[in-house]
């Protein structure tokens, strides 16, 4: 399809045409922001070319925030957590200078692991979902998922005889975010299958988990001693290892909250 060209259009036919163009060239950010940028490159005397720099500057902001958006999306986070909103103050057990380091993916670009151990309410959870947000939003392609919902996945997948292509896909990933890991026992065959996957991913791409178990109790959810010891040394080699420690910081802030209703009251 080709739009007739004409010269002297009125604003009129000009913004027609404009609005034509991107709905035919498929950028919805310059036809929705160009009026506006057009008014400002008028107020600040822009040369052509610096209005022509703004528009399509526009566009490739708003198609990287909207991949951005879609990673996110596909990872499969049960809810929004940024590590703007985690109170390190709480938990002084968890370095910010060694989150924030994390939060350069630079250990995701080298295929390492990482290790958030800690008792319930001390943050893991929120760590482990806020990196995995700042993965995505760098551009890796992320996944999360809880610990027995893979296990469960696998099982399934390999009664379907489709096993290898569950694996696959879990393999491709730059981040599997596995949550709750240690929570419930594993029963031989499921624990073995979550090592299949961890195998396909080791020295490829990164792996971090949240447990409530120290390593040492990892033998309750994984019951044989050398499939347990092989797990672990997958999840720690060359990686980072985090203690968030035993005290809930989720159960101290709602005692603080309560203990300020009541003097208020």
């Amino acid at each position: 399809m080709t739009m007739p060209r004409q010269r002297g259009l009125t604003e009129q036919a000009a913004d027609a045409a404009i609005d034509s163009a991107c709905r035919l060239l498929r950028l919805p950010s310059i036809r929705n922001e160009f009026n506006e940028i057009a008014d400002r490159a008028i107020r600040d005397q822009l040369t052509y070319r610096g209005f022509l720099a703004e528009l399509l500057m526009a566009e490739c902001d708003d198609r990287a925030r909207r991949r951005s958006e879609r990673r996110i999306k596909a990872a499969g986070f049960p809810r929004d957590k940024s590590l703007r909103s985690f109170d390190f103050d709480a938990n002084p057990n968890i370095d910010p200078s060694t989150i924030h380091t994390l939060a350069s993916c630079e250990w995701i670009k080298k295929s390492q692991p990482l290790c958030l151990i800690g008792d319930s309410g001390t943050g893991k959870s929120h760590m482990l979902i806020a990196l995995g947000t700042e993965a995505a939003m760098k551009g890796y392609r992320v996944r999360y998922t809880l610990a027995t919902k893979l296990v469960n996945e696998l099982v399934e997948a390999a009664d379907e005889k489709q096993l290898n292509k569950t694996i696959a896909r879990y393999g491709r990933v730059d981040l599997l975010c596995i949550d709750e890991l240690g929570y419930m026992e594993l029963d031989r065959h499921g624990a073995e299958l979550l090592f299949q996957v961890l195998t396909e991913r080791e020295e490829k791409n990164s792996v971090a988990i949240a447990s409530n178990e120290s390593f040492g109790g990892w033998t309750k959810t994984f019951t044989d001693p050398r499939l347990c010891a092989a797990i672990v040394d997958r999840l720690t080699f060359n990686g980072t290892i985090i203690e968030t420690g035993t005290d809930s910081y989720r159960l101290a802030s709602t005692r603080a909250r309560a203990e300020e209703t009541v003097k208020a009251g």
